[in-house]
């Protein structure tokens, strides 16, 4: 199948973007692999017929909505997101008009229509340094995730006013399990996402985006690391870092992996039926598009002045 989805998809003249939550056999295709910032980034770059996004629906709509005439697909509909599921858009504008004169920053990890009500999009690998850019004065309201934007808090001194929001994959990871694996694991270092609560956070050793923690594994003189995040990037961290042992934090009492079940619906199988048939296609109204574009191509400027 491998071979077939490589075959067709030089055939189509597509571009393989994939998250390093996806399963490794997809990580192994994409032409591209990275975080929301990454692949927000390398979307702006693409110059093909056909962008096929192995990751989750904000993402294929991300991608769409800064290549609004090249064809997005997403292998399954249904591979959505839960901290975006938890920011509907009518809601929040309801919330946001309590705040008249705070500025919107929303994650990237948001539907297309809570980007049409932001200012300015970020991504857990540059929020801290878009926030500290502004004005220490500006009132901010910060959405979806409530345990991100709490860190930035914390780091920045900021009081942003907080959407009640969370990822299920990182909300319902144990500070408790987590000291557990530090009592059986003296040795090992604990790195976290910051979409993690802030228990968890507190006991970190560094807390960092999908890239930030890969990086950081990879230079760091630590030989054992547990791994406060979806289990998708050990894949990734194994391959940097042949040598050094990686334990993923369980999702529950069975140790289970931390897998997102959204990120896991897609498969090579239909990442294949996808470019064979060329659906599912992602389709935005062109306002949409539109009005959510200007709080993305902000961010990605503002990234590339900050040189993140």
């Amino acid at each position: 199948m491998r071979e077939k989805v490589l075959q067709l998809a030089k055939e189509k003249n597509a571009v393989i973007l994939a998250h390093y939550y996806q399963t490794p056999d997809i990580q192994e295709i994409a032409d591209f692999k990275g975080d929301s910032l990454a692949l927000a980034q390398k979307a702006t770059e693409v110059d093909a017929d056909i962008i096929l996004f192995a990751g989750v629906h904000f993402m294929a709509e991300t991608a769409k909505i800064l290549n609004p005439n090249t064809k997005v697909l997403l292998p399954d509909l249904e591979a959505g997101c839960s901290l975006a599921e938890s920011c509907p858009a009518g809601d929040f504008a309801k919330f946001k008009a309590k705040y008249p004169d705070h500025m919107v920053i929303s994650y990237i990890n948001c539907s297309a229509e809570i980007k049409t009500l932001s200012d300015l999009i970020c991504t857990s690998g540059n929020a801290v340094q878009l926030v500290e850019s502004l004005p220490k004065d500006q009132k901010i309201i910060f959405a979806p995730d409530k345990n991100l934007g709490r860190y930035i808090n914390e780091v920045t001194g900021r009081e942003m006013v907080l959407w009640d929001g969370t990822c299920e994959v990182h909300d319902i990871l144990s500070a408790e399990k987590i000291m557990q694996m530090k009592i059986e694991n003296p040795d090992a270092t604990l790195i976290a996402h910051p979409e993690c609560p802030q228990p968890v956070l507190m006991l970190a050793d560094f807390v960092g985006s999908t890239t930030a923690m890969l990086k950081y594994t990879r230079e760091s003189d630590a030989q054992k690391f547990i791994v406060a995040t979806e289990t998708g990037i050990l894949h990734q961290m194994k391959k940097d870092s042949p040598k050094k042992e990686f334990l993923i934090v369980p999702a529950d009492e069975t140790c289970s992996c931390n897998d997102c079940a959204y990120m896991k619906l897609n498969t090579m199988e239909k990442i294949y039926l996808a470019l064979k048939n060329e659906q599912p296609e992602i389709i935005l109204p062109d306002d949409i598009m539109e009005n959510a574009k200007a709080p993305i191509v902000k961010m990605l400027e503002m990234s590339k002045q900050l040189k993140l």
